[in-house]
């Protein structure tokens, strides 16, 4: 358990003066205009959240039936919920129409950064519930002594917010990527009545009918199922060490990352962890601003209440982003991963499972939502690098491992059960069959000096790849064969492509990417670099490069082509398309459904230097590029912190072909269908 930190009385107290001063704000009028309505509403909220803390520090959610649990739970999320958001402070666009384009956008911000109090009352964190409560007393204070306050005063007072309590959020949360003993989920995982749905609320997330499904549904599996679904996930993570040559055994730590629902098979993979002498790490997704990354949730998570709302807010880090707070910040980082280096240097990585069937979302770009500066831009991305070096400083790159598994949730329609028992046996494919067809591939990828990829009917897709130099073919490969350890399921060889000849455009008619959908999006290349892109969802092309460059670059003024793979799991791909959810699978599936590529570090970023062998005893020498390379001279040049795939599906490829140093070409895959000897059997699904 958490430490009691020694100013407990002071914390009480400072807490109960808070409450006290937000219970009089109902009543008072001392505020004027509409702003009025927004300080009593998001009062009421906090008051909310302190009935909650009473319920929560004095027992009584146990005795709580499931329809209380999910009236309670209905209560704290209500006003986000899409139904409810465009008559929500939370919602910037409807707080810029009653509030003003003066306190509108930095009032919705701070609706949003209040709504962690919910967390904050279940995990029993009074110091983050006392400053937020406080903070929203200071600047209720200037609504109070002027009509309108100036816009840089309430912004000024959320800046040294931030930033003089990163040592409390940003540490917290180097914190919960290390200390087992921080075990808030692991309780619930392991000490619940997982027959009894109730558990599913102790955490405090927002549970939707998707997650009580789910969590019915896995009670209702065999013992044998679920010891399925978690020993292929936890010995993935097991072999991944066994494969690069790491020592599992000098790690004592694993990051369990999941969905609300999976908890029984998470309960097993805790206990198959533990014996290979690792304790579970289990944190949420971020909460305070300070921790957030744009709309993404990395972590444990339960229903995202509304897309829109989180992408609402992916960008308001824009109020406080400067040098000054970037430093400190990073100051901090630096601090807790020293205190905590021990826990870093024995942290053996991720283990994830990712969950896909959601409704796909496509966002709405507003225009009161807030946007970095194209100066915030740089610093965001130089702060992301600078971050990923100090982790990697701690948690040792070349020493760690990860595992990736995925599964469909109950939201993917009326085939879930058929869709999730072919997605068990899509994760469980022969090994050894998709090892043998991959190694023809690679034998034939290694004559190479290039690879042609070109689409066929709407796709307009013209790339040429170009490959690493191969020195000695009978020690060496350019590709990786890989068959399902970390990354789950089986079914690609990937290379780092060398960036110098590798030219022209991808496209893909549309696309999933991070949860956020693309309409023809297209990238141009010139010499392994992004030069142009673009997609159609808008009704402009600023609004559309912006997108792209917003959500695929990440605020890069280009990247490099990271990745190139072909992927060779034709069962998944006859799967999707015999259920109609190819827009809905994750990734980690559809990177194997055709050749992708991914824009950003390569696959081997941190470990280039790591000796990487194929089944065949051969090594994997394309670890690298040209912007890799500058590692050696200055990392900041040399990583960006993202790795987007993006997958050309089989129906759109006209063509893959090699090309090798006579001009010669062999084709690998033509009009959709694979063609080179020894792949035949990849066809046999998709007929």
């Amino acid at each position: 358990m958490e430490q009691i930190p020694a100013d407990r009385d002071s914390l009480r107290e400072r807490h109960s003066l808070a409450v006290e001063r937000i219970r009089q704000i109902g009543t008072e009028e001392t505020v004027k205009g509409a702003c009025r309505d927004y300080f009593r509403t998001v009062a009421g909220f906090l008051l909310l959240t302190e009935e909650l803390w009473d319920i929560v520090e004095k027992g009584q959610l146990d005795a709580y039936s499931l329809e209380q649990h999910q009236e309670l739970n209905r209560r704290l999320y209500e006003d986000i919920l899409p139904e409810n958001y465009g008559h929500s402070y939370g919602n910037p666009a409807y707080a810029v129409e009653k509030l003003g384009e003066v306190h509108g956008k930095i009032l919705s911000f701070l609706y949003t950064e209040e709504r962690g109090l919910i967390v904050y009352a279940f995990e029993q964190r009074l110091e983050e519930m006392v400053v937020h409560l406080e903070l929203f007393i200071e600047i209720y204070n200037c609504f109070e002594q002027k009509e309108s306050p100036e816009y840089r005063e309430i912004q000024q007072i959320i800046y040294w917010f931030v930033s003089d309590y990163s040592d409390l959020f940003a540490a917290r949360r180097v914190r919960e990527v290390l200390d087992p003993s921080l075990d808030f989920a692991v309780r619930i995982v392991m000490d619940s009545d997982l027959s009894d749905l109730r558990y599913l609320y102790r955490y405090g997330e927002y549970v939707s009918e998707n997650e009580l499904t789910m969590a019915r549904f896995m009670n209702s599996l065999t013992e044998e199922e679920i010891g399925a679904m978690a020993d292929t996930y936890t010995e993935g993570f097991r072999l991944g060490f066994i494969a690069d040559g790491k020592d599992l055994s000098i790690k004592e730590t694993v990051n369990i990352r999941y969905h609300l629902g999976f908890e029984r098979m998470i309960r097993r993979a805790v206990q198959n962890f533990r014996k290979m002498g690792l304790s579970p790490v289990i944190y949420r997704s971020a909460v305070s601003t300070v921790n957030k990354k744009q709309h993404t949730r990395l972590g444990y998570v339960g229903a995202v209440p509304n897309k829109q709302f989180d992408y609402d807010h992916k960008a308001d880090q824009a109020i406080y982003l400067d040098k000054r707070f970037a430093e400190r910040r990073l100051g901090v980082m630096r601090t807790a991963y020293e205190e905590y280096k021990k826990l870093a240097n024995r942290h053996a990585g991720p283990a994830v499972v990712e969950v896909f069937g959601e409704t796909p979302f496509v966002p709405e770009t507003k225009k009161e939502a807030y946007r970095l500066s194209e100066k915030q831009q740089k610093l965001s991305v130089e702060m992301d690098n600078e971050t990923a070096q100090i982790t990697n400083q701690y948690i040792i790159g070349k020493e760690r491992s990860f595992t990736i598994i995925a599964f469909p949730v109950p939201e993917i329609g009326p085939d879930f059960e058929a869709v999730f028992r072919d997605t068990i046996r899509i994760n469980t494919l022969d090994y050894q069959l998709y090892q043998r067809i991959q190694q023809t591939i690679i034998d034939v990828l290694d004559t190479g000096t290039a690879a042609h990829i070109k689409g066929c009917g709407v796709n307009r897709t013209d790339l040429t790849v170009a490959f690493a130099a191969l020195e000695d073919g009978t020690r060496q490969s350019l590709f990786e064969n890989c068959v399902a350890d970390v990354n789950i399921p089986v079914g690609e060889v990937f290379t780092s492509p060398r960036l110098k000849g590798t030219n022209g455009v991808l496209h893909v008619s549309q696309v999933y990417l991070g949860e956020l959908h693309y309409k023809d999006l297209a990238l141009t290349f010139c010499d392994g670099m992004v030069t142009d892109y673009g997609c159609s969802n808008f009704g402009t092309e600023e609004e559309n490069r912006a997108y792209v460059r917003e959500n695929v670059l990440f605020h890069h003024d280009t990247l490099p082509l990271g990745e190139f793979a072909i992927g060779t799991n034709t069962t998944a791909y006859a799967m999707a398309g015999r259920y109609g959810i190819a827009d809905r699978l994750p990734i980690l599936i559809a990177e194997k459904m055709g050749p992708h590529f991914a824009v950003g570090d390569t696959c081997f970023c941190w470990q280039e230097d790591v000796p990487v062998y194929n089944p065949d005893h051969k090594e994997i020498i394309a670890r690298d590029n040209e912007i890799s390379a500058l590692r050696r001279e200055d990392p900041a040049k040399a990583y960006f912190g993202c790795h987007t795939d993006i997958t050309i599906p089989y129906e759109e490829l006209g063509l893959l072909e090699i090309i090798r140093e006579n001009g010669e070409r062999i084709p690998i895959i033509r009009n959709g269908r694979f063609v080179l000897p020894g792949t035949e059997e990849l066809n046999e699904p998709l007929s």
